[in-house]
């Protein structure tokens, strides 16, 4: 699988697989990161491509010390589902 990019200038976490592009969008707002939405494609659906996306993007959360708000439904899930995050949320 590729590497998931962090794309500062247009404030998404991208990952492309088989052609296809995974994102999820953020916005940064002082010493916090709001994940507004993540949009995995059909055709890579059910393959970690989402999970892979956000638990890259919530290490580099950790690593930049931002806190993170969990806007969008299927990063909140993630977190939830993996409690090694819960110390991010803003």
């Amino acid at each position: 699988m590729n590497e998931v990019r962090d794309n500062r200038a247009e404030q998404e976490f991208t990952l492309e697989v088989d052609g296809e592009r995974a994102v999820a969008a953020y916005q940064l707002y002082g010493d916090e990161i709001v994940f507004t939405h993540t949009v995995v494609p059909p055709a890579i659906e059910g393959r970690g491509v989402g999970s892979r996306l956000i638990r890259v993007a919530l290490d580099s959360a950790r690593d930049r010390g931002l806190k993170v708000v969990p806007q969008c439904p299927f990063v909140a899930d993630f977190i939830r589902k993996h409690p090694g995050y819960r110390d991010l949320v803003a």
